[in-house]
């Protein structure tokens, strides 16, 4: 067995795991984007079926207390539904890990936690 053999998908490039999946061939992917469209995200909602996983992205909004309630709601906003098999979303999976740990490498660690974003950004 090949030391390519013995890495697992997530240590792959997307090109490297396009050629084991096709026989090392080489392939040529053109992008046609004459009809793509484009929206903005800051939140996504996945739900899964046993055959396939679907993705619905949006804005989450806030909405102020209203009255007497001290509570905030927040509003998320499905604009776009993607939906895919459970093979499509591993492939776009460890894609999106690769390029989150590449960023992270170039501009250091995203902090999800907004507390810990704040606190480092009063030093």
């Amino acid at each position: 067995m090949s030391e390519e053999d013995k890495m697992s998908d997530s240590d792959k490039s997307v090109e490297e795991q396009a050629a084991q999946q096709t026989g090392q061939q080489t392939v040529r992917v053109r992008i046609d984007q004459r009809d793509m469209d484009s929206s903005y995200a800051n939140s996504f909602r996945p739900i899964a079926s046993t055959e396939e996983i679907l993705l619905d992205f949006g804005i989450n909004q806030a909405v102020p207390a209203q009255g007497d309630s001290k509570s905030t709601e927040i509003i998320f906003k499905v604009s776009s539904r993607v939906i895919m098999n459970y093979y499509t979303a591993k492939r776009l999976a460890i894609s999106l890990s690769q390029v989150v740990g590449q960023y992270e490498e170039q501009f250091g660690e995203i902090k999800l936690n907004a507390a810990d974003r704040r606190l480092e950004s009063k030093d």
